[in-house]
């Protein structure tokens, strides 16, 4: 018979083995560690410094457009966030944000009247040049904003006749 510290040896002898077989392709597959990983968060420079300038125009803009705690730059930045993610029916996440908007002491009643307005705005067209980021500013900046109706077709009589049978 084998002695049990033996067969313990064995066992953890053959443990060891499955668990480098095992890790082996994983290894192999990752490449050095870090490289992709820090490829993949390194945005283009020139991207990221005009996106910011715009995102930091925007808040400045609303700040002086808007009178009260809606203009402060934490409320601005949160405030849009939530209705941007109410839109895209992200609850879960957009009540975190509203509850980190509370903390801050921004106006909720400022949310409820920009979401308001975005919804009145009706769908986004996809061909249309406003973009929900843009849409969803101008109604922080004015919650009051009323939905640009689309504009009528336009024909002519002569266009309309020769179209009748």
């Amino acid at each position: 018979m084998t002695s049990p510290s033996r067969l313990r040896r064995s066992f953890i002898v053959l443990g060891l083995i499955a668990l480098g077989v095992g890790l082996t392709p994983a290894l192999a597959q990752s490449g050095p560690p870090g490289k992709a990983q820090a490829q993949a968060a390194k945005p283009a420079a020139g991207e990221t410094g005009k996106d910011a300038q715009k995102q930091i125009d925007e808040i400045a803009e609303a700040g002086r457009a808007l009178s009260g705690p809606a203009g402060h730059p934490e409320c601005v930045w949160l405030g849009r966030r939530v209705v941007l993610l109410m839109w895209r029916d992200d609850l879960d996440t957009a009540f975190r944000h509203l509850d980190l908007y509370d903390r801050f002491g921004c106006p909720s009643a400022h949310v409820q009247a920009a979401f308001r307005c975005l919804i009145k705005q009706g769908p986004i067209d996809p061909k249309a040049q406003q973009t929900l980021i843009g849409r969803v500013h101008d109604c922080w900046l004015d919650p009051s904003l009323v939905a640009q109706p689309a504009a009528a077709k336009v024909t002519s009589p002569a266009s309309a006749q020769s179209a009748k049978p």
